[in-house]
């Protein structure tokens, strides 16, 4: 299990997409159309980080239009088609600034370790693949799409003490009418 002070230093949270924000199952339609479904408490809990000096950012292997609309929706970076996801950790900590120490990065399969064994704070969904899981500092109650990183969210605000300021930041904004519901 990883320390309390490890998760007191977190700055970033980086998410995959595919099997984490969603269950993993891609459902293509007519005309090539990707769907994908996200948990609406994932993306309330991912504007709460946000507001309150947790940014989210996702990076993933794929690309797909759905996944950038549900990105700019919730005001959160992503980085489609990171192949490698431990190149793609490395830029984004060079790009803010941040050691490794400081991200935490959840995922659910084999092409996340990269990314795991470099993170700070390594988190697996419930459902991850066993060699995800045993990287993992914390492993999530919830599996992949059905609220993982609500979960997470809560588990470093509330290590860091920060947890009930940003419910009452949310509720803040839901009185001016600044915030989804």
């Amino acid at each position: 299990m990883i320390s309390p002070h490890t998760v007191q230093g977190i700055k970033l949270l980086v998410s995959d997409v595919d099997g984490v924000l969603t269950d993993g199952t891609i459902i293509y339609g007519n005309g090539g159309t990707e769907l994908k479904g996200f948990n609406i408490k994932d993306g309330l809990a991912m504007k709460l980080a946000g507001w309150n000096d947790l940014p989210v950012v996702w990076l993933t292997g794929r690309c797909s239009e759905a996944v950038a609309r549900r990105a700019a929706e919730l005001d959160v970076a992503v980085f489609q088609g990171a192949q490698n996801k431990d190149v793609g950790l490395r830029a984004l900590a060079q790009e803010r600034g941040l050691a490794l120490a400081e991200i935490a990065y959840i995922g659910d399969d084999l092409n996340d370790i990269p990314a795991l064994r470099l993170a700070g704070l390594p988190l697996a969904v419930a459902d991850a693949a066993p060699e995800v899981k045993a990287l993992a500092g914390y492993v999530t109650h919830a599996v992949g799409g059905q609220g993982a990183i609500r979960e997470v969210i809560e588990y470093i605000l509330g290590a860091q003490g920060r947890w009930e300021r940003a419910v009452e930041t949310y509720i803040d904004r839901i009185c001016a009418g600044d915030a989804p519901q």
